[in-house]
């Protein structure tokens, strides 16, 4: 059936808008950059038989470590029917260029891959809100992992966002790969739970984030 147009502001419309900015971010981000979303131009909701429900979505999405540089994204939500245990699938184009983070990526990467013994850390941000700027780039890259668990786990009733870093572990290997293990809060904005998740996180500056497990944690997890 034809695609029906729904207030930018609208609740559906804002979850699918977080959904592909996770995506987006998870598919795009890394330690010197991460994706949100700044505001929801247009979205347009469609019933789709025997598959699901389609979001066609105009977003702005701005850089989290500078909020003065934006760039457009259209994309394409499709959650499935309930009977289906999948994913949404998730289609986006960004317009115009982001800002290149070699440099920041490197930089990070080569501090790491220095240090004498592994990388260890807790409460990212702390109470007041507040990353140091050693440990920004280990947000973001929480930040961009969270992304795909956002992805995994999004239905059409949820809107996911990363709350706070409990604990990160950096895992020793023999590669040129980095690994950490993180234990995260995830808040879920619509039941207002916050939830602890647990992902072990790859990355290497020329071959993006890639989370290699997952898993939701039972609540005293995070105390």
């Amino acid at each position: 059936e034809a695609a029906m147009e729904l207030p930018p502001s609208h609740y559906p419309a804002s979850r699918a808008a977080a959904l592909a900015t996770g995506y987006a971010c998870y598919r795009r981000g890394s330690p010197g950059r991460g994706l949100a979303l700044r505001a929801v131009r247009r979205a347009r909701r469609q019933d789709i038989d025997d598959a699901g429900r389609k979001y066609h979505l105009e977003l702005v999405l701005e850089d989290v470590l500078d909020k003065d540089s934006t760039v457009n994204c259209t994309a394409e939500v499709l959650y499935h029917l309930d009977n289906k245990k999948i994913a949404p699938d998730v289609q986006f184009t960004i317009e115009g260029e982001l800002k290149n983070t070699d440099e920041a990526d490197n930089i990070f990467y080569n501090r790491i891959k220095t240090l004498e013994k592994e990388l260890v850390a807790e409460n990212i941000p702390d109470s007041h809100g507040n990353v140091s700027p050693e440990m920004e780039p280990i947000h973001l890259l929480a930040w961009v992992a969270s992304g795909y668990v956002i992805w995994q786990n999004s239905k059409e009733n949820t809107k996911f966002q990363l709350a706070q870093i409990k604990r990160v572990k950096q895992v020793k290997r023999s590669d040129e790969y980095l690994e950490f293990d993180y234990l995260i809060l995830l808040h879920e904005m619509v039941s207002q739970e916050i939830i602890p998740w647990q992902m072990r996180v790859l990355w290497h500056p020329q071959h993006g984030v890639q989370v290699t497990q997952d898993s939701r944690q039972p609540k005293q997890a995070s105390e």
